[in-house]
Order: C-alpha cells, then structure tokens, then sequence
C-alpha cells in the first residue's frame, strides 16, 4: 500500500503521479472475480443521481401503460408475436 501521508508532504504534484488514471481503475475493476465486480457496479450505479425522476413524463407513460394492461391483460402481445409484426413491417 502506497504511504499517502509521506506523498503529502511532498506537496500536490507528487500525489498526483500516484492517482491512477480511469484506465487504470477499469483494469482493476474487470480483474476482480464476477461477484466482486457486481458489488462494484452496484455501489457506482448507487452514487450516480437518479436518471428519472417522478416528475418525468416518461415514468407517467410507463405507469399508465401498466395500469392498462393491468385492466385489460389480453391487450398484451407475446414476445413471439411482437417479433412477427417487426419481421412484417420489414418485408
């Protein structure tokens, strides 16, 4: 492990060599076992501000979409059948 305090007193240009750059830390990061990796991109995702927020339009669309096919489940399509109506619009 580094001695930070000694690099201190050398003054801010030397703390500086010794930061490592964000290529540096992905290296690191893609090094660790799956699991660890998770946990990682978890904590790094959880320090970002939110994306959304209750106030966009986009949450609301997607909360009245759910409550329509809450009331009406046989308006929903399958998988399958939306990837039959793609390949039809492209022929």
């Amino acid at each position: 492990m580094r001695n930070y305090g000694a690099l201190a007193r050398q003054g801010t240009a030397s703390i500086l060599a010794f930061v490592p750059t964000i290529t540096e830390v992905e290296k690191l990061a893609l090094d660790l076992p799956d699991n660890q990796r998770a946990v990682l991109a978890a904590h790094l995702l959880e320090s970002l501000p939110p994306v959304l927020h209750d106030a966009d339009e986009g949450i609301a669309e997607a909360l009245r979409r759910n409550a329509e096919l809450d009331a009406s489940p046989s308006s929903s399509i399958s998988l399958k059948q939306l990837d039959e109506q793609i390949q039809r619009r492209r022929h």
